[in-house]
């Protein structure tokens, strides 16, 4: 079965409108065309994707999982048009990028801001996610670079390591009878609720620092972004693990952050993934950040 990436985009234009008649108005082309061309995707793919009901449409549950993959391939089929446009001309063309909500999002503004003086021409599409995130989206090729924290799996990506660093520590609420330490110690929280990145490689340090398995932790929520987790622990809810950038950039009234005892860092690196070919805009965007702190 084929595809045609036109007529996924007409599906995703129909998604979004919600009828037949507004979404032909958006794609300049008629109803009927449109309507037509719906049913023989329905028809190839054996299913039907909307609930039809007067002249609203709903996706269906099937209709929901195609929408997410119809995504995807229609933002690779863009990016790839834009890589090939960008070789015929000069260095232009966008570079996409994913960051740890971190000290790394105070740097990546600069480096990009020195490089727009380079490279005017150069866009950017900026998206935050947590390790786990960023790491699927360089494998299916939706981002170019992925800006972690480390660890990261060596034999998969390529990287270069960023001139940020970050202390883990316990936000809390500055009512919380730890808040008087300048510090805190793991047998500080250990028994207290803990809200924690989903990342599993961070539970397993989580758990190796405050000396317990990692069924015996007390952990009330975990998330993906620091941000939920930063609202749950003003509610009282948990006492939220995290690196000091992530309060950091988002500070919120009412909380404080506390690093551990003995001190706890970690690293940060710009990865993308091997034998993967970049546009012309990527790589002068990486060999400006080699360059800028003298990477070998």
């Amino acid at each position: 079965m084929e595809l045609d990436i036109r007529v996924l985009k007409y599906f995703l234009a129909v998604a979004k409108a919600g009828n037949m008649t507004q979404a032909a108005k958006d794609l300049h082309i008629t109803q009927p065309t449109l309507s037509r061309q719906l049913m023989d995707l329905e028809k190839n793919l054996g299913t039907e994707l909307f609930v039809r009901k007067h002249k609203q449409l709903t996706l269906s549950d099937s209709g929901f999982l195609f929408q997410q993959r119809a995504k995807e391939i229609a933002q690779l089929a863009d990016k790839a048009c834009r890589e090939l446009a960008e070789q015929k001309s000069h260095i232009g063309g966008i570079v996409t990028i994913a960051c740890v909500e971190s000290v790394a999002s105070l740097l990546l503004p600069e480096i990009i801001s020195e490089f727009s003086k380079k490279y005017p021409s150069v866009k950017y599409e900026i998206y935050s996610a947590d390790g786990n995130d960023i790491r699927e989206k360089i494998d299916r090729g939706n981002i170019d670079l992925g800006i972690l924290l480390e660890p990261v799996e060596v034999a998969k990506y390529n990287f270069l390591r960023l001139p940020c660093y970050e202390k883990w520590g316990v936000v809390m609420r500055e009512d919380s009878p730890l808040v008087r330490k300048e510090a805190i110690a793991t047998e500080d929280i250990q028994g207290l609720p803990i809200i924690i990145p989903r990342r599993t490689i961070v539970i397993e340090e989580i758990s190796k620092w405050l000396g317990v398995e990692e069924d015996s932790l007390n952990i009330v929520a975990s998330h993906n972004l620091p941000t939920n987790g930063l609202l749950l622990a003003r509610q009282g809810i948990g006492y939220l693990i995290c690196v000091e950038g992530a309060f950091a950039v988002r500070p919120m009234a009412g909380l404080c952050f506390r690093p551990f005892l003995p001190e706890r860092t970690t690293g940060h690196v710009l990865a993308w993934k091997k034998s993967h070919a970049l546009s012309k805009a990527t790589i002068h965007f990486l060999e400006f950040v080699r360059s800028r702190y003298e990477f070998s």
